[in-house]
C-alpha cells in the first residue's frame, strides 16, 4: 500500500482594492471623552467588509509619517490633495504596517503597489481606518 502524498495548500490570489470599493462606508460625528473632540466614526458597507482580513493589492501614493520608524501612509491622491492637506476625506487614506524585515524608505508621492492583508478599524482614535498589515511592495 503506498501513501498519498501530501498536497501543498494552494495560495489563494489575492484581491483587487480600489480606492473607489474603500468609499463604501459612512461617517457619523462622535464624541470622544478621552480626546474632548468630536471625531469621525465609520460603518462599513458591504463592499469593504467581504475584504476584511483578506490578502488584498492595492496602489497608491506614499506618505511619509516617520521614515525612521517605517511609518507610512497610502493615499488614494498625493499628499498636497490628501486627507491630511487637500481636504480629501478620510476613507482615501491607509496605515502601512510592513511586513517583518521590511527596509524599504519611500519619499513623498512615489507611487507604489502594495499587497497586504486589510483590516478595518472603528474604535482606535489614534489609528487610521484602513490598515494594510504585512505590506509588502509588490512592484
Amino acid at each position: 500500500m503506498s501513501a498519498t502524498p501530501m498536497k501543498k495548500p494552494v495560495a489563494l490570489p489575492s484581491e483587487k482594492l480600489t480606492w473607489d470599493i474603500l468609499k463604501d462606508v459612512v461617517f457619523k460625528k462622535k464624541w470622544y471623552p478621552q480626546e474632548s473632540i468630536f471625531m469621525l466614526y465609520p460603518t462599513f458597507g458591504p463592499a469593504v467588509k467581504k475584504l476584511e482580513n483578506k490578502e488584498v493589492i492595492i496602489k497608491g501614493y506614499v506618505i511619509p509619517v516617520d521614515a525612521a520608524t517605517n511609518m507610512y501612509v497610502l493615499s488614494a491622491f498625493p499628499y498636497s490633495q490628501c486627507f491630511f492637506c487637500g481636504g480629501a476625506g478620510p476613507e482615501s487614506v491607509m496605515s502601512l504596517k510592513p511586513k517583518k524585515g521590511a527596509s524599504h524608505k519611500y519619499k513623498t508621492d512615489e507611487m507604489h503597489t502594495f499587497k497586504g492583508k486589510l483590516k478595518l478599524n472603528a474604535d482606535d482614535i489614534y489609528e487610521m481606518n484602513y490598515i494594510l498589515e504585512e505590506a509588502d511592495l509588490e512592484e
